[in-house]
């Protein structure tokens, strides 16, 4: 029992930590996403000025609905990218570890560590998937199967590209753990938007 109470400890604090550290970045971030976003696609609104820009952004954002699904999903990708790849220490060997964790214990000097590092890699896709899917649903159907399908693939893609990036960057370790554990995140995302819509749909 207080092994469980432990691991769940741990893992409610490492979550709180990676929301709390870079909340306000993520929140700036995605905020300046969207004005490249305005530009791109409201340019004759967007580019006259500072002030007509955040007034064309503020108007934007409370008037389209896909709009805010983008900033939510640039605020998400953002906490990712912090935790995985901005918020990183140099390694000078970044195929130190390949295989990486795929328990909750690992051995350290002889003795078995609890580590939360699997669990935390299928919670920080979660939300990634779900909001991806939220945002763009309607390109991709309906059907609980390609919605497990895309999902999934969204999120391999989006994990091996980070993986590359800590690879060519030397910031963290490659491991093919964190790429499986982020596509079982990534299909539990879809598959969690998929349950609301349907329950939205009966209600």
């Amino acid at each position: 029992m207080n092994g469980i109470v432990s691991l769940l400890g741990k893992i409610l604090t490492n979550i709180l930590t990676a929301l709390y550290e870079p909340f306000g970045f993520s929140l700036l971030l995605s905020f300046f996403a969207m004005f490249f976003y305005l530009y791109a696609y409201e340019p004759s609104a967007a580019g006259k000025g500072w002030k007509n820009a955040i007034v064309t952004w503020y108007q934007k954002f409370k008037e389209s609905v896909f709009f805010r699904k983008l900033f939510l999903l640039a605020f998400v990708t953002s906490m990712i990218l912090f935790r995985t790849l901005l918020n990183r220490n140099l390694w000078l060997n970044p195929l130190s570890d390949v295989m990486g964790g795929w328990g909750i214990w690992e051995t350290k000097n002889g003795e078995q560590v609890l580590t939360t590092e699997c669990i935390e890699n299928v919670i920080m896709m979660v939300p990634f998937s779900a909001v991806v899917m939220w945002t763009f649903g309607e390109k991709i159907g309906n059907g609980w199967k390609k919605i497990l399908c895309n999902s999934g693939k969204i999120a391999f893609i989006f994990s091996v590209s980070i993986e590359m990036l800590q690879l060519l960057l030397r910031l963290g370790t490659f491991q093919l753990s964190d790429i499986f554990y982020n596509t079982v995140g990534g299909m539990i995302g879809g598959l969690m938007y998929c349950a609301v819509m349907k329950a939205r749909k009966r209600l």
